[in-house]
């Protein structure tokens, strides 16, 4: 057993102790036990990582505070697919948050990426650009940007997603000759 936070409610002379433990633990003799000594009321609640990442707090792997414990406040289901679609290493070390799950972020941040590829060109189309024609070499979606590696020196941009069109070709073939 691990106590994470202890709440005392005054008004009903209350402590709330919330804990984890890997398995379902029966500590009514424990409650029984505080109680007497505390003379109030004590509560066992077991919590999940999740929670006791929140409770606890901390800095995650972007720099800023722990998503679940400034807003997120509903954890729904992660999974490594959606760490695949945002191109992150599948490495469980590299995607794991504080609470050692799959972090949070992937699930709020997998939407972003979803729009975001109905639209731009795939790796290795031909488009053209501001700059010159080029060919898509990667995505940069937090930005809505397609880096392109430019046919006429080889050099890579990026360019606004809105920016960079394919082809004349692949464009008359998805709406017709204009």
């Amino acid at each position: 057993m691990k106590v994470t936070a202890v709440d005392f409610i005054g008004t009903d002379n209350v402590f709330v102790v919330y804990f984890s433990a890997p398995h379902r633990v029966d500590f009514r003799a424990l409650v029984r036990d505080l109680g007497g000594r505390l003379k109030a009321r004590v509560e066992l609640r077991q919590i999940g990582p999740r929670d006791e990442a929140r409770l606890q707090g901390g800095i995650g792997p972007c720099g800023r505070d722990l998503c679940c414990a400034t807003f997120l406040k509903d954890f729904e289901p992660v999974s490594v697919r959606m760490a695949k679609d945002q191109d992150l290493p599948v490495n469980p070390l590299r995607i794991a948050g504080a609470c050692g799950r799959l972090m949070c972020c992937l699930k709020y941040e997998h939407p972003l990426y979803q729009e975001f590829r109905k639209d731009a060109p795939p790796v290795g189309t031909a488009v053209t650009t501001p700059v010159g024609d080029g060919t898509v070499i990667g995505h940069n979606v937090p930005s809505d940007t397609v880096v392109v590696k430019l046919a006429a020196d080889g050099q890579a941009c990026a360019c606004p997603k809105a920016s960079v069109c394919g082809s004349r070709k692949a464009y008359e073939s998805m709406h017709g000759k204009g």
